[in-house]
């Protein structure tokens, strides 16, 4: 995990050495073999499988032709915005080949965790993949990394080195602004039915987001790979009194549920009335969602 010396400093030094490495060391490998490739047309076409490939092809500028679920992500990640001629290719679990035939993409983009074979896409285009959360580094880091290679691949190195220093600055506003609060512990949850939550903790995005704006998350216990844990209601009594973010959107029946449970009703942190709940943020998004969530937290 990256250090805690500032985060502007910080994506400062990563970007900077990541790129004499991405480029320095395609450099050194074509000095050897005594000539350098011909620079390779940025992909114009390109279609995503998921929604962390598209938010980040926004963040950067480039409008995607096609997404997996583009419902799932006006409700789930919502900001950047896809553009509205952008078309829908289906579900992420399974997106519509002959539609990814039909448009001819130069590139297609896909996050790591979703199990899909890559053999059919391979052999419609070049596949580019977003390895978040395969363990090799902290979320937030990943994602700067991340950021920079598309941006490299794109002829979009700019825009990628202004994302990574602009969320830099806006968690250091954030964490300036909420400096002199007196905000104990938080827990971030998502609400999917009347008797279970997902809560984020070591290991995500959040947490990485939490880290650098000083707060302290109340949820310690073990996480899964994509860090969070999936439990029964109650189980939030472990948490006490501390504050609850719950994520939008939450399902018109589910909510509806909760308000009508006992079970809710009667938990340490809704007795004393510290739940909030924020507008949606993708937790398995690049820096766009770290940077809405450092947002909406600050207005909480």
């Amino acid at each position: 995990m990256v250090g805690h010396g500032g985060p502007a400093s910080e994506c400062a030094a990563v970007s900077q050495l990541t790129r004499r490495q991405l480029v320095g060391g395609l450099a050194a490998a074509w000095w050897t073999a005594g000539t350098l490739p011909a620079p390779a047309a940025a992909p114009q076409r390109i279609a995503c499988l998921e929604w962390t490939s598209a938010e980040m092809l926004v963040s950067l500028g480039v409008s995607p032709v096609a997404v997996a679920d583009i419902k799932g992500y006006r409700d789930w990640v919502v900001a950047p915005e896809l553009p509205a001629d952008c078309l829908d290719l289906g579900s992420r679990g399974e997106p519509n080949l002959e539609l990814l035939l039909e448009l001819e993409p130069d590139l297609i983009a896909g996050a790591y965790g979703y199990g899909l074979d890559e053999g059919p896409f391979k052999r419609i285009a070049p596949l580019h993949s977003v390895p978040f959360y395969d363990g090799t580094e902290a979320p937030y880091r990943q994602a700067e990394i991340e950021t920079l290679k598309l941006g490299l691949q794109l002829g979009r190195e700019a825009e990628a080195q202004h994302l990574i220093k602009e969320t830099a600055a806006i968690i250091a506003d954030v964490r300036a602004q909420l400096s002199g609060r007196a905000d104990g512990p938080l827990a971030v949850v998502s609400i999917f039915d009347d008797r279970h939550v997902r809560v984020y903790g070591k290991g995500g995005l959040f947490q990485d987001v939490l880290d650098r704006l000083n707060l302290t998350n109340a949820w310690t216990a073990a996480t899964d790979s994509w860090g969070f844990s999936a439990l029964g209601i109650e189980e939030l009594v472990a948490i006490g009194e501390a504050r609850v973010i719950s994520l939008d959107p939450i399902p018109p029946h589910v909510k509806i549920r909760i308000d009508q449970s006992s079970l809710w009703a009667n938990l340490p942190s809704v007795k004393a009335g510290n739940v909030r709940t924020i507008p949606p943020v993708w937790p398995f998004g690049g820096l766009a969602a770290a940077a809405r969530f450092a947002t909406l937290l600050a207005q909480a």
